[in-house]
């Protein structure tokens, strides 16, 4: 048996020199910091000015927490998150299997349209929003069904490279105030902010793609317990990067909105009245590289979606019919892989002609809001159990963070659906 390859835990062993291999993590936070974040974001700096940076920084202290622990799961047990559900009873999957196929459509949509809303602003002669949504959609599926994780990867880190100095360089532009900006950091909470602070706690960086860190985590080549200080690095490199997008996304908001005394638009268009200001102010050129910075943030969660969310698809099919369980290192050229690619294409197009698409919105949004409080409770239920060995079961600090963040998506989940125009 000496002759056989390791296919367990212990496959591969980290190199000394870790900082070269952080990727992962990247990729995660990338895809989960999409257009919406953004304008939720300079919302909060134009309505609070600095008040909210607290909640910025414990949002993506709550992201580390709950990308660690999928990554942990992976790394710990040697398994998929999905066959930890699916440990936890059959309504794992029924839960999981309505959520994916409707959450994909609508999330199409919305991906196609806030990836063009800024292509239409810097090419105004150009092809409509639709065109433009649709030539995004075709773009995302290109990219990821001709290459693998590798390639992906690297797509992705050029997306945060190119939107991190956009936007940061726009802040230190700007120029923030930093005593308003350490203040900031006490938690304070503005009269009327309680369910927007939670909101801006929750949202940016939070999608289903936290659940598929453990996912490119294996695609990495990364496996075993080994590698979990190397996990934990990049895990957090990555929101610590983008927390400091976040907190200049909130100085723009502050010093160039609140200061102005100017409200944005809603949903994404709002990041249009951003370019706008900006051009008023600095010029055409700072304007144009907003919107190049507004498209690489929209299009990278295109990416990162199509590849992360169909390896999700892939692994629950595989495990709900058997039959059409494909091999680890088989996912990405798998039919189950590139027919989840076709549903996040081609059927959401459908809803590009609608004029005025503000129930595709609302229902992104309850969809979103349905699905993290069931990846943070089901963590937490899972990471104290003996089904991970005892080391890498959950301390106090994890359990704390997991269960503050499952009540906290609650919440907003409770919220959302409170809003819906009934």
């Amino acid at each position: 048996m000496s002759g056989v390859a390791k296919t367990t835990h212990e496959q591969t062993e980290p190199p000394r020199s870790r900082w070269r291999l952080i990727g992962p993590g990247l990729v995660v936070a990338a895809t989960g910091v999409g257009a919406g974040d953004l304008v939720a974001t300079a919302v909060a700096g134009e309505r609070y000015g600095y008040t909210l940076v607290w909640a910025a920084v414990l949002g993506c202290l709550i992201k580390i927490s709950l990308a660690e622990a999928t990554g942990r799961w992976h790394l710990a047990t040697g398994q998929t998150i999905f066959e930890g559900w699916r440990g936890l009873g059959r309504w794992t999957a029924v839960y999981f299997g309505i959520y994916i196929v409707v959450w994909g459509f609508v999330y199409g949509a919305t991906a196609m349209s806030a990836s063009a809303l800024p292509l239409v602003a810097l090419f105004p002669d150009g092809p409509s929003l639709r065109t433009w949504g649709i030539i995004a959609g075709l773009l995302g599926l290109v990219c990821v069904w001709f290459n693998r994780y590798t390639v992906v990867e690297k797509l992705m880190m050029a997306f945060v490279g190119v939107m991190f100095v956009v936007v940061v360089g726009i802040a230190i532009r700007i120029g923030p105030d930093s005593g308003a900006l350490a203040a900031g950091l006490v938690p304070t909470l503005p009269d009327g902010s309680v369910l927007y602070t939670l909101g801006l706690m929750g949202g940016v960086g939070g999608t289903i793609t936290l659940a598929a860190y453990g996912y490119w985590v294996t695609a990495k080549g990364w496996r075993g317990p080994s590698w979990m200080p190397m996990m934990r690095l990049d895990n957090r490199v990555a929101y610590a990067t983008t927390g400091l997008f976040v907190v200049a996304m909130l100085v723009i908001g502050a010093e160039l909105l609140n200061a102005a005394d100017l409200a944005l638009s809603q949903g994404d268009r709002g990041l249009l009245d951003i370019g706008d200001v900006l051009e008023e102010r600095f010029g055409t050129v700072t304007a144009k590289l907003f919107l190049i910075g507004f498209f690489s943030a929209s299009f990278s969660s295109v990416i990162g979606v199509w590849h992360g969310v169909s390896l999700l698809f892939t692994d629950f099919l595989g495990h709900v019919k058997p039959t059409l369980a494909v091999p680890e290192e088989d996912r990405e050229r798998s039919r189950p892989f590139r027919a989840y690619l076709l549903w996040l294409t081609f059927p959401p197009m459908g809803l590009l002609w609608l004029d005025q698409p503000i129930g595709l919105i609302l229902t992104y949004g309850v969809l979103g809001a349905f699905f993290m409080p069931f990846l943070a409770l089901t963590l937490l239920w899972l990471l104290n159990t003996d089904r991970v060995p005892r080391q890498w079961r959950n301390g106090p600090l994890s359990n704390v963070m997991l269960l503050a963040s499952g009540v906290l998506f609650l919440v907003l989940c409770v919220q959302q659906v409170r809003d819906l125009p009934w």
